[in-house]
């Protein structure tokens, strides 16, 4: 069988699973993921992106998530410094409206599992993303351009970032 004809039948197998099969299979995953990880409920309403994120971060960060949800920061790094974490597999993370977190730290979550790190310090400093924007949009959520963190970032000194685990 050559490559063509193999990726299609690996893509007519994956189009066969049905809707109740596909949600059990993901909540299978997520109890198993919970289990492992008793910190974050990943939850398949919106927030399981967030909690893998947050759970990468704890991983890869000089961090610790809070075991319950705080309002406005998801985890302290061992210096004190409280941390907003936001993850992505889009193109937009997001950026609280109604308060600037101490720190903030932008993740965008790869498809093999994998990350890389958007923005890391400050708060203040990712905050200059959505400065003037006069829009409240429903969520509480602006969307900001990874490009637009990027460019913020390179203004962060090391000193301000949240060092990572060795």
């Amino acid at each position: 069988m050559d490559r063509d004809n193999e990726a299609d039948g690996a893509a007519t197998a994956i189009a066969r699973i049905t809707i109740p099969d596909a949600v059990r299979q993901m909540l299978e995953i997520v109890q198993r993921l919970c289990v492992a990880y008793p910190k974050k409920r990943f939850t398949l309403d919106g927030r399981l992106v967030g909690d893998l994120g947050e759970v990468l971060a704890e991983d890869a960060y000089d961090l610790a998530l809070f075991a319950d949800l705080k309002k406005h920061h998801n985890g302290e790094c061992s210096d004190g410094r409280q941390v907003q974490i936001k993850a992505t597999m889009q193109k937009t993370p997001t950026f609280p409206v109604d308060h600037v977190p101490d720190y903030y730290l932008a993740l965008k979550l790869h498809t093999d599992g994998t990350f890389e790190e958007i923005f890391s310090g400050p708060g203040e400093i990712a905050a200059k993303a959505v400065l003037g924007r006069k829009a409240r949009p429903k969520n509480n959520l602006h969307s900001v351009g990874i490009p637009a963190l990027r460019k913020l970032q390179a203004t962060v000194p090391e000193s301000q970032r949240i060092r990572r685990r060795r």
